[in-house]
C-alpha cells in the first residue's frame, strides 16, 4: 500500500495545478460531462454510418501520463465513448456500459496521430457488443483494442 501511495503522491507543482482546476457543474442532458469534454476535444470524425464510426485523433499533452505516453485511462475512456457512439440512436437515452475488455498493445506519444475505428459486433434485444481499434496512423501499429458491451432498455415504437 505504501508503494501505491508513493506512486500516486503529487508534487507541489502538480497539487497547485489540480487546485486551480475549475470544473463547472454538469447539467445532465444539456451539457457534456467532464470526461466527454476532456476526451472528445480534438476527435475528428472521418466516417460515420450505421454500425461503423471512424475517427482521427491527435494525442494532446493533457491525456498523457508522466512518461509522455497516452494514458491507459484515456484509452479506456476512448473505448467507452466511441464504443457507445457507434450504437447511439439520436433522440434515445444513452446505453450504459456493462463490460469492457481492453488489450494495450503498444503506446502512443504526444502529437501522435491515431486512427480509431469502432464497429458493432452484434445486437440482441437491449444488449450490444462493439469493438474499438486504436492504431498509430503513421506506422499502422495497433495501440489498443477494446471490446465493449452495453445495455439499453428503450421503449418500443410499436
Amino acid at each position: 500500500m505504501e508503494r501505491a501511495n508513493e506512486f500516486l503522491k503529487l508534487s507541489d507543482e502538480e497539487s497547485e495545478l489540480v487546485s486551480r482546476l475549475a470544473v463547472p457543474p454538469h447539467r445532465v442532458g444539456i451539457d457534456r460531462s467532464f470526461f466527454e469534454d476532456l476526451i472528445l476535444k480534438g476527435i475528428r470524425v472521418d466516417r460515420a454510418e450505421p454500425g461503423l464510426v471512424s475517427c482521427t485523433f491527435k494525442v494532446p499533452p493533457r491525456l498523457t501520463d508522466r512518461s509522455g505516453k497516452l494514458s491507459m485511462g484515456a484509452i479506456a475512456n476512448l473505448v467507452d465513448e466511441l464504443g457507445g457512439a457507434v450504437i447511439q440512436i439520436e433522440g434515445l437515452p444513452m446505453n450504459v456500459s456493462v463490460d469492457m475488455s481492453i488489450s494495450f498493445l503498444s503506446s502512443a506519444k504526444v502529437h501522435d496521430e491515431l486512427e480509431i475505428t469502432s464497429r458493432v459486433l452484434g445486437q440482441r434485444g437491449g444488449y450490444s457488443g462493439t469493438i474499438v481499434l486504436i492504431r498509430n496512423k503513421v506506422t499502422g501499429e495497433a495501440v489498443a483494442e477494446g471490446r465493449h458491451s452495453l445495455f439499453g432498455k428503450h421503449a418500443s415504437k410499436l
